[in-house]
């Protein structure tokens, strides 16, 4: 059965780059994975607001309490999109996926 006892801890993003930044190349290596942070930071919200554990979505997802913290980390996996899917499924969220054009100059 699933354990929904989830107390999450606490972690202001804001703060953390804000100390981050002050080390040289940090900003350059950040922007770099801009996209996989912006996930992993979806990613976490959504398992934080529907009050899951790592391992209570991996038993929704029928996998692992590893597998579900590697999906959630950045440079450590590349979910497919079906992975993407069920996680989305698991926190009670429709995964929404959009290209979006770049402005002409």
């Amino acid at each position: 059965m699933i354990n929904l006892d989830y107390k999450p801890v606490p972690h202001k993003q804001s703060d953390f780059l804000a100390r981050a930044k002050q080390r040289k190349g940090f900003e350059a290596a950040y922007a770099a994975l801009e996209l996989e942070y912006a996930l992993a930071e979806q990613m976490l919200k959504a398992r934080s607001k529907a009050g899951l554990t790592q391992d209570a979505v991996a038993e929704l997802m029928g996998t692992t309490k590893s597998a579900i913290s590697r999906l959630e980390g950045v440079r450590k996996h590349a979910p497919s999109l079906a992975t993407l899917e069920d996680f989305a499924l698991a926190v009670g969220c429709d995964l929404q996926v959009k290209l979006v054009p770049r402005n002409a100059q």
